[in-house]
Parts: C-alpha cells; structure tokens; sequence
C-alpha cells in the first residue's frame, strides 16, 4: 500500500510540473489570438475568436526565411568553430602529459569565464570589434566562440579525463599518429558529450539578443532575436507582433530539443559520472 500511495504522489508530482511548465506556453499561444487592446485588458481571459491575424501581419512585416538564414548561418560556423577550438584544447588538458602546475593553471583560466556574466563583456567586445574592423555576422561570430569556451571546456574535459588512457597507449604502439587518435578513436568515443554541447550552444545562440543588439547594425544581418525588435516603435508596441513572432522562434527550439533531449541527458549524466 505504501508504495501504491508513492507511485500516486509521484505522479501527481509530475503532473504538477507539467502543468507549470505547459502554462506559459498555452498562455502565450491563447495571447497571440488576441487583440493589442484585449491582450493589454484581459490578458487572462478567452480570446473573442479565434484567429492567425497575429502570425500574418508578423510575416509580412519580417523576412523570415532571411531572419532563419542568418541565425542558421551564425549557428553553423560559430559551432564548428568553438568544437575545434575547445575539442582540441581540452584534448590537450584532459590527455596529454606537461607540467600539473602549468596544466592547471590553463584549465583555472579557462573555467574562469564562467564566473564573468556576458553583459559585463559587452562593450569591451564592441570596442575590440571596431578595434579590428569586425563588423555584421563576423562580429557575432567571434564572441560567440570566444563565450562558449568555459562552458565547453568544463564538459569536454571532465568526460574526456574518464576515458581510459590505456586506448591512446594502444593506439600509439599500433602505429597511430595523434590525429588519426582524435579523428578515429577518441572523437567516436566522445558523442554524447559533444552532442550535448552543440544542443545547449544552438539554443544558446537561436535565442540570444544582448550581443546581436550591439553587434548587428543592419537589418540585412539580423538574426531571429533581433526581428522582435521590429514591433516596438518610438510610441507604441505591438505586443501580439511580438508574442506571434516568438512562437515561431520557439517552435523550431521544442522540435530540436525534442529530437535531442535523450543526447542531453547522456552527455550531462556521462559527464558529471565519469568527470
């Protein structure tokens, strides 16, 4: 009986959670039906009817497919960037044998930034980017890369100090080079943990505003983020623009993260066991 009455609490528990974190995003659809007026008056109510006037005037005024090209063009390079900058570099950390002390200390410095807010390092960014003439997506870019390197080090590194170094013993003695070792051993191996890295890199970037405010100056780079800014004017907001718009950024998120979430959860859980 009393693991009966667990199970009834455990799932009432989740239904609980579900409920809260299925809220705001039924609100946000029943509010994109809205009106400006109704959504400014009644924002907890019904809608009067049902209807996409929201999602219609949204797509007129923006250029969707030149705001998901950008955004996707962004994402791409600034991922393949930061996997063989912080891959190779933790490689060398978790892998390699040098001096502990000078090893540590590396390591120290590059988990330090997790500790540094991004907000802090916007206009220092900016003032490097006209410092070195960097300017529209290249400008996004860089920092992008340059942001992701604490977080993916702390992953990268914890998992690839777990695997066995008795592999790279072995695959040195049968006459493998270092590269061939990452390319055919150690990067197969490493799977899940970079998949988690990609996923939370993607989201990170699909959704990111600070820096594409102060980066992107015309409207022909902008990214998803930024197109929200198209409906708030000098004297007015068109909050169902808005609210409309945001659903169609969402959207794509929930399909990426539910195709994905089973490699997040591998990559973190290999991570924090074996690191």
């Amino acid at each position: 009986m009393g693991s009966k009455k667990k199970l009834a609490v455990m799932y009432l528990l989740m239904a609980v959670i579900t409920v809260i974190v299925v809220f705001p995003f039924a609100w946000m659809f029943l509010l994109s039906m809205k009106t400006n007026q109704e959504i400014m008056l009644t924002p907890l109510s019904m809608p009067d009817s049902f209807n996409l006037t929201n999602f219609v005037n949204a797509m007129q005024i923006l250029d969707y497919g030149k705001l998901y090209s950008n955004t996707l063009l962004i994402c791409v390079i600034s991922i393949l960037l930061e996997l063989v900058i912080t891959f190779l570099s933790s490689f060398v950390l978790a892998r390699m044998e040098f001096n502990s002390k000078l090893k540590t200390a590396l390591y120290s410095f590059l988990i330090m930034g997790l500790a540094i807010s991004p907000f802090i390092l916007l206009f220092p960014v900016y003032k490097i980017n006209l410092l070195f003439g960097l300017k529209g997506k290249a400008g996004l870019i860089l920092p992008y890369v340059a942001s992701s390197i604490s977080f993916n080090t702390l992953l990268f590194v914890g998992y690839l100090k777990a695997l066995p170094k008795e592999i790279d013993e072995a695959a040195i003695v049968d006459g493998t080079n270092l590269w061939q070792l990452i390319g055919t051993i150690i990067i197969p191996m490493a799977k899940p943990v970079i998949a988690t890295v990609v996923i939370f890199n993607v989201l990170y970037i699909w959704n990111e505003y600070p820096f594409a405010s102060v980066m992107l100056r015309e409207a022909k780079d902008y990214t998803l983020a930024m197109g929200i800014s198209f409906f708030k004017g000098k004297y007015s907001v068109d909050y169902g623009g808005i609210i409309a718009s945001s659903i169609m950024i969402i959207i794509p998120e929930l399909i990426f993260y539910g195709l994905f979430q089973k490699n997040i959860v591998d990559g973190m859980t290999a991570g924090a066991v074996k690191g």
